[in-house]
């Protein structure tokens, strides 16, 4: 088959979705068929992708000029190579919702006959559908529904995710197929070693809880400088490792709440953190913690568990069900005393975080499976194709 992925920026810093592009469009090519990727930031593309001497062993990009204006539209320049592009293919899977430019893919998409996927990333979860709510209800009315419901397959990563989604596009096919991760650097379960040289207070016995994420209001790291400080009160101590960038604001404001509560000696800001780096921190700590608004899929559980690290997150996440099967994660409210028994019961022993780990990991290295989830994905493209 020929499919071509367009997403608006290609940038890690902005979460999981990015990553899900690139690492489709890698397995996709890897699997034989002609893969191209769109886009108007090619931050995080790898590199081997931009050169043109490797026009015919990587796939191929397709860099866009930028979207314009305060509606964040293509302009025409765009618009006419898109036109050129995407006939070229079989299938456009388009990623994301609110962006204008995404509706200007699929009215190309539907002029010239060629069959579009929708990968929501959670945007009509309800905690999602509860901000700007009536900017996001006028921009459904306008074009959104449409381009929802004439799209061949909208796809979900979790069953709770189309159960919350479908009533924006009752006329439309949803599908749910978990996202497609890149489970090589899992064979063997990360060596610790290079967190612990980095953060070397990894290596001195305490217990060590990770936060690995945008640090943003949605991901509710409140809850978890709260908790930590209802566990000093309680006489026990944590080391909370918190990865990730986010505005500048905010993450001082998270800050000077650590410094409030008299915690600083327990908080170590990592700053943003990947490849391997950020896999041997997720071995390196006893167990993970997000104590988020809403999750579509969460990458970042699934590459804990992957790590033999156990979950700790909210009820809020659509892949909570999944999580809690596994055997490897502890499914609670988002509240901070919720949060202080969870970690609590690791660092007591009344819950075994290392064999909850093996579990974990054992279930996502068994039901996400790289050949597995990219065999589902190929079949929703066949009847797209078909339709």
């Amino acid at each position: 088959m020929r499919i071509v992925h367009y997403m608006q920026d290609i940038d890690f810093t902005g979460g999981g979705p990015p990553r899900a592009v690139v690492d489709q469009v890698a397995t996709m090519f890897a699997r034989g068929h002609v893969t191209g990727l769109m886009t108007t930031n090619v931050t995080d593309v790898p590199e081997a992708w931009l050169e043109p001497t490797n026009a015919e062993k990587t796939p191929t990009v397709e860099h866009l000029p930028e979207v314009r204006g305060s509606f964040g539209r293509f302009g025409r320049a765009a618009i006419d190579r898109l036109s050129q592009v995407i006939p070229e293919y079989d299938v456009v899977h388009v990623h994301g919702v609110w962006e204008p430019a995404n509706l200007q893919v699929a009215s190309i998409c539907r002029d010239v006959g060629v069959p579009y996927v929708i990968s929501l990333r959670g945007m009509l979860d309800d905690w999602s559908m509860g901000q700007s709510a009536l900017r996001k209800r006028i921009y459904l009315a306008v074009g959104g529904r449409r381009y929802l419901e004439s799209a061949a397959a909208v796809h979900c990563t979790a069953d709770a995710e189309l159960e919350q989604s479908r009533k924006w596009f009752p006329r439309g096919r949803g599908v749910v197929v978990p996202n497609l991760i890149d489970l090589d650097p899992y064979a063997e379960v990360p060596d610790p070693a290079a967190a612990v040289e980095a953060w070397p207070a990894l290596g001195e016995g305490g217990f060590n809880v990770l936060f690995l994420s945008r640090i943003q209001a949605k991901k509710g790291i409140e809850h978890l400088i709260d908790a930590t400080a209802l566990l000093r009160e309680r006489g026990t101590d944590v080391n909370v490792f918190v990865a990730g960038s986010g505005d500048e604001d905010y993450v001082q404001a998270m800050r000077d709440r650590v410094r409030s509560a008299g915690l600083d000696d327990r908080f170590h800001w990592t700053g943003h953190v990947g490849g391997d780096l950020k896999n041997a921190l997720y071995s390196a700590c006893d167990v993970f913690a997000l104590p988020t608004s809403q999750e579509n899929f969460g990458f970042v559980f699934f590459e804990s568990l992957a790590s033999a690290t156990p979950v700790i997150t909210t009820d809020l996440v659509d892949t909570r069900f999944e999580i809690e099967r596994s055997g490897g994660g502890v499914i609670i409210p988002q509240t901070a005393v919720a949060f202080a028994e969870a970690i609590a019961s690791f660092q007591a022993g009344d819950r075994n975080g290392p064999a909850m780990g093996r579990s974990g990991r054992a279930w996502t290295l068994a039901n996400l499976d790289t050949s597995t989830v990219a065999g589902d994905f190929e079949k929703i493209y066949a009847g797209c194709i078909s339709d």
